[in-house]
C-alpha cells in the first residue's frame, strides 16, 4: 500500500516531484493561489477553500463537513497506485489533520492513538486542525476518540512552516 505525503505550499513541487505523486489535496485560504504542479491533472487535484480556524469568525471561512466529505471522497477515489500529497500554506494544521483523516477513513482498522503518535513522531510542528478533527471524528463515528488522540499529542513546536513527511496507511 502507498502512502500519504504531507507538506506546505512553498514545499509542494519539490514533494511532488520527490515522490512522483500524481493526486493532490489543497486545503488553504480560498483567495491564495495553488498552481497545479505538473504531472498532476487537473481530476487528480481537489482545492479547497477555508482558513485555518477551529470555530466560525467574522471574515474568515471555517472547515464545514462538507469539506469532510470532500477529503473523505477524495481519498476514496485515489488509486493508491502513487503516493497522494496533501498540502496547507505551512503544512502545520489543516494537511496534518487532513492526512490524519484520510488515513482512517481508508484504512478504519488504524488505532486512533497509535496514528496520533505516529503523526507526532514524523512531524514534531503538527498542529492538526481541531475543528476538522472533530467534524471527521463524527463523520467516521469514532466516538471521540480522534480527538482525544490528537489532544493526547498536543500542540507541536512552533514553526513557521513544516518539514514534508510522509503519514503511512499501515501501521
Amino acid at each position: 500500500m502507498t502512502y500519504l505525503v504531507v507538506s506546505s505550499l512553498a514545499e509542494l513541487p519539490a514533494t511532488v516531484l520527490s515522490h512522483k505523486a500524481r493526486d493532490v489535496l489543497t486545503l488553504i485560504s480560498a483567495t491564495t493561489v495553488v498552481e497545479r504542479p505538473e504531472g498532476v491533472e487537473e481530476a487528480r487535484h481537489l482545492f479547497l477553500g477555508f482558513d485555518d480556524i477551529v470555530e466560525p469568525m467574522e471574515g474568515f471561512i471555517h472547515p464545514t463537513a462538507e469539506n469532510i466529505d470532500d477529503i473523505i471522497a477524495f481519498g476514496s477515489r485515489w488509486e493508491r497506485s502513487d503516493p497522494l500529497v496533501v498540502h496547507c500554506f505551512a503544512g502545520i494544521s489543516r494537511s496534518t489533520a487532513a492526512a490524519y483523516i484520510l488515513a482512517l477513513s481508508i484504512n478504519p482498522n488504524l488505532d486512533e492513538l497509535a496514528l496520533a503518535k505516529e503523526l507526532r513522531r514524523r512531524a514534531p510542528t503538527a498542529t492538526p486542525n481541531a475543528l476538522m478533527i472533530a467534524l471527521a471524528d463524527e463523520k467516521l463515528q469514532r466516538g471521540g476518540r480522534m480527538i482525544e488522540a490528537i489532544r493526547s499529542i498536543g500542540r507541536g513546536e512552533f514553526a513557521y512552516s513544516g518539514t514534508p513527511f510522509i503519514l503511512p496507511l499501515e501501521l
